[in-house]
Parts: C-alpha cells; sequence; structure tokens
C-alpha cells in the first residue's frame, strides 16, 4: 500500500546528488502550488496557434495543466529535470544528398530515456525515505506547464523564441517532472529570506539583507534578524539563485578576489574577538569598511546567533560587555536563540542601557515593567 504524504524532508543538496548520478545536468524542486501561465496557455489556444492539435484544448489536457495534483492527486512536490543532448552535426564522409533531422531525435527516444531516469530517481529518492512513495514521471507527452516550472525552479529562463535557456547548457535539453507525495526542501530561486522582493522587479530595500547590513546602522527589526542567517557584510543570494550565473563563469581580475580565507568566509568567533586596530587591518583598502565597527560586530553577534551552535556562546557573552549598545542588544537577541539564559541573567542584572535592557529581557524571558526606548 502506498503511504499518503508525510512532512518529511530530504536535503535539496542530496536528491540533486542523485538526480546527477543519473545523469541530468540540471535539477530543482519546487512546492505543488497553481501555475501563473495557466491563462497565458488558455489565450494561446483560444487564439488557434495549436493548429490542429486539438487535444491540448481538451478538458482533460486544461484541467491538469492548471493543476497538478490533477496528475497525482497526493503530490507535494514537483522535481524538475533537464537532460542534455548532442547539438553538433557529424561530418559526413561522403557527398550524397542528405537531409537533416532534428537533434532532440537523433538518438535513444527520449521520453524512454527520460521516464526511466525519473523512476529511478523515485526509487532513490523512497529509499532515502525508507518509506514507499507515489510518484508520477512527465516528460512533455504529459499534460504539464513544463517550461513554467522549471524557470520557476531556477533551471533557466524562458525565451523569446519560447525556449528555455539553462545558462551553461543552451536550449539543448530535454525537460522532465517528477510529482512526489513527500514534502522535499524546495530550491526555488525566487524566495528571499527575508522577503525583499515585493513585487517583480520590486526591491523593498528595508527587508534587503545587504542594505540590514551595511545602510542601516540601527536596530535590525526581531523578525528579520534570523532569516539574515550568517551574512555579515552584504548577501550573494539573489545572484546565487540566479540562472543567468549557473555557468563556470570569466575568470575574475585577481585585485577583485578574495585576499584570504577571512575576507570571503570569516571566523566568526575570531572576528568577534578582534580590536578596532585589528578590525580596520582587516577591511583596508575592501568595500567592508564603508561599515563602522559597532555596526560589523552588531553583524557579527547576529550570525553567530544564527550558527546555532553552542561554540558561539563565550563570543558572543564577551560582546555582551561590548561598549556599544547596539551590539550587546543583539548579542542578547543571539544569546537567547542559543539558549544561554544564564548569561542573558547576569548581564540583566547590571545592564543599565533601556534598549539592551529590553533585549536582555525578551531573549532571556524575564517580564519586563514597562516598554522602553530603542537607539535610532
Amino acid at each position: 500500500m502506498i503511504a499518503r504524504a508525510r512532512r518529511e524532508r530530504v536535503p535539496a543538496d542530496r536528491l540533486i546528488a542523485i538526480a546527477r548520478e543519473l545523469g541530468f545536468a540540471r535539477v530543482a524542486i519546487v512546492p505543488v502550488e497553481p501555475p501563473r501561465r495557466h491563462e497565458l496557455f488558455a489565450s494561446w489556444l483560444a487564439a488557434g496557434h495549436a493548429g490542429e492539435m486539438h487535444y491540448l484544448a481538451s478538458p482533460a489536457h486544461l484541467e491538469a495543466r492548471a493543476d497538478l495534483r490533477t496528475l497525482l492527486e497526493t503530490a507535494r512536490s514537483l522535481v524538475v529535470v533537464a537532460l542534455v543532448y548532442d547539438r553538433v552535426d557529424p561530418v559526413p564522409p561522403d557527398r550524397l544528398l542528405r537531409g537533416r533531422i532534428a537533434r532532440y531525435a537523433r538518438g535513444e527516444d527520449y521520453h524512454l530515456v527520460m521516464r526511466d531516469k525519473l523512476v529511478l530517481l523515485g526509487d532513490r529518492l523512497a529509499a532515502e525515505l525508507g518509506r514507499p512513495i507515489a510518484t508520477r514521471p512527465c516528460v512533455d507527452s504529459a499534460p504539464i506547464l513544463e517550461r513554467e516550472w522549471a524557470e520557476r525552479g531556477g533551471l533557466g529562463f524562458i525565451a523569446k523564441n519560447t525556449m528555455l535557456i539553462a545558462p551553461g547548457l543552451g536550449s539543448y535539453v530535454v525537460l522532465g517532472e517528477l510529482l512526489v507525495d513527500a514534502e522535499l526542501a524546495a530550491t526555488a530561486p525566487e524566495e528571499c529570506p527575508t522577503g525583499a522582493f515585493v513585487d517583480a522587479y520590486v526591491l523593498d530595500a528595508r527587508r534587503c539583507i545587504s542594505y540590514l547590513t551595511i545602510e542601516h546602522h540601527g536596530v535590525i527589526p526581531h523578525e528579520l534578524r534570523a532569516s539574515i542567517g550568517t551574512w555579515v557584510f552584504g548577501c550573494d543570494i539573489c545572484q546565487e539563485v540566479c540562472p543567468f550565473n549557473a555557468g563556470a563563469g570569466a575568470p575574475p581580475d585577481p585585485l577583485l578576489q578574495a585576499r584570504s580565507l577571512e575576507h570571503a568566509l570569516p571566523d566568526l568567533v575570531a572576528l568577534a574577538a578582534r580590536g578596532a586596530n585589528q578590525l580596520r587591518r582587516l577591511v583596508r583598502r575592501t568595500a567592508m569598511r564603508r561599515v563602522p565597527r559597532d555596526v560589523l560586530l552588531r553583524n557579527v553577534a547576529v550570525a553567530l546567533g544564527n550558527t546555532g551552535a553552542a561554540e558561539a556562546i563565550p563570543a558572543l557573552v564577551a560582546l555582551l560587555a561590548d561598549r556599544a549598545p547596539i551590539v550587546r542588544g543583539h548579542a542578547a537577541w543571539a544569546l537567547g536563540r542559543l539558549g544561554a539564559t544564564a548569561a542573558l541573567v547576569a548581564a540583566r542584572a547590571t545592564e543599565t542601557e533601556p534598549f539592551v535592557v529590553e533585549e536582555l529581557t525578551a531573549a532571556s524571558g524575564i517580564q519586563s515593567s514597562s516598554p522602553t526606548p530603542r537607539p535610532p
């Protein structure tokens, strides 16, 4: 008997690794939700652009394209994959009058190849979950808006020629999908951790990690701190997930390469302990010199709290004694996130700065008698 969907997760990087072992060049995971281009598909049909492909307008095709669960009722996640086919024309050894066959049709039928690989992917996924799962493999013969799902998963973008362009691969790919009745961690690139993109092409800087860690020198809103992760200066997430950046890219200018590991992936504990002179030497002639010392240590405190590691607690306790209230307050929040209540209670007994008292009180769960003002 096939088990129904449960709230189980396989790490996205693990599933991607399995898919690559099976030969897929691109892999993405998106949640099962309504498509955004179904009306566009319907208007395309209404305009007669489908020609004699009348089956595309049948209720079964229209309903399935509008709701993935028509294909698998218990579906929770959609795995989207791409296989590369040969783009190179062979050089004929003769002068015969030769015609041409589309490149995708020159080898094994990609429908069969894709379906077999998707079945294997489903089997491997079930083994990772430790239970049977219901799956539905789909190739382009299935009623599914595959290019939309591929784009939403970050495999590429839809070009003027309506083809999906996968950076680094071009359009010489065939797409496939695997509907799964398990909830998988999504890889969709549209999710900014702090929700800074309020609409297409519209960024609310007040929620942007780069703004919060560089331009904003005050208190970071509580609701955004956990989403900042371990970024201490700026953020690259929207670049990391952009399909245009999927390729290797050109070699960087030597002067723009990371000076050292500490300028790329700094040791947060060591960074928290650096004195003012050491910090000045670290940021000298880098863009990081834009932020004052107190702002950088504020960011370090938040990042340490987001590591979830007990090793961060001593460094944060030291930051509780920092001269800057902005640093002490964010260190208090971070210690609360790590469950270091004893350190918070001890600091609360001697702290006099209203903002820091408020942060200590909230982080340690102590009831405050009255609200206190925050620094600008």
